[in-house]
């Protein structure tokens, strides 16, 4: 029973964590200390994340067959520089694509070169603490982001992509919000609350796979059985379309700072454990 509540807990954890920005990395390194586990579960880590990842394709599907439309043209791109400048001028589809793969390439970076030393603050409580209260301060600074510059794709830039791809790599830290840290950072660049929540959400499935897929090479087996996995993998998904629902549709751009209280004392709390 203790490791089907464990499961479904952190099933909960993931789903909830994924998309409101309250790190879900940094709750189940919480959680899984609670239930007195003495090593972190990256795997079964990474199969929660996939859960929600699910919920970003079923979410985004039209964006994402839109996407995959329109990346078709991006082989003949490659072969003429006047080609790839036109349609990423004048095809919006097919420059989200582009920025997303620009984006991801600093968060592949970093995922390749300093996934270890990031998987080692999984065990240490108070890195996890200091990190919510770094999320904490960053999602409360929001309320003074600027005015919207940009409220289309056609208006978001190579640089814009790069920093949110910077900053997503460095919010594999457990305890950063990933989608805390991205979205309140296409605020500041100026974004459209839709359109950097949307870029955010899309950013995280190349960067998920490409955590499993690093992750699948060096991490142990998962202690709990088959079933166990499957229903917080199920959990995660469902709960994490419902996150993403609430916050793209309810949640307005000054309102990520409501969610600092939240972070700052889970920051506390881990600071005491």
């Amino acid at each position: 029973m203790t490791a089907w509540l464990a499961s479904l807990t952190l099933g909960l954890i993931q789903g909830l964590g994924e998309f409101l920005p309250i790190s879900s990395s940094g709750h189940l390194a919480l959680a899984q200390h609670f239930f007195g586990w003495r090593e972190p579960e990256l795997l079964y880590d990474l199969i929660l994340h996939l859960g929600t990842l699910l919920a970003v394709f079923y979410f985004y599907r039209s964006n994402l067959w839109s996407l995959i439309l329109e990346l078709r043209l991006l082989p003949a791109a490659l072969l003429s520089p006047s080609k790839m400048g036109t349609y990423f001028r004048i095809r919006p589809d097919f420059r989200l694509g582009i920025l997303i793969i620009i984006g991801s390439l600093p968060t592949a970076l970093i995922g390749f070169c300093f996934l270890s030393t990031f998987e080692s603050l999984f065990a240490s409580t108070r890195a996890v603490g200091l990190a919510f209260l770094v999320t904490a301060l960053f999602l409360a600074a929001t309320r003074w982001a600027p005015p919207t510059r940009a409220a289309t794709e056609k208006a978001m830039t190579i640089k814009m992509a790069l920093a949110i791809g910077l900053i997503q790599g460095l919010a594999i830290t457990p305890g950063l919000s990933r989608s805390g840290l991205t979205i309140g950072l296409g605020l500041f660049l100026g974004l459209d609350h839709h359109l950097a929540a949307r870029f955010s959400f899309l950013l995280s499935i190349p960067a998920i796979l490409g955590g499993l897929i690093l992750t699948l090479r060096q991490a142990p087996a998962i202690s709990l059985s088959g079933w166990e996995t499957l229903a917080g993998f199920a959990v995660a998904g469902l709960t994490g379309y419902l996150a993403l629902w609430f916050l793209v549709r309810v949640i307005k751009p000054k309102r990520l700072a409501y969610f600092a209280p939240w972070c700052a004392l889970m920051g506390l709390v881990a600071f005491f454990l």
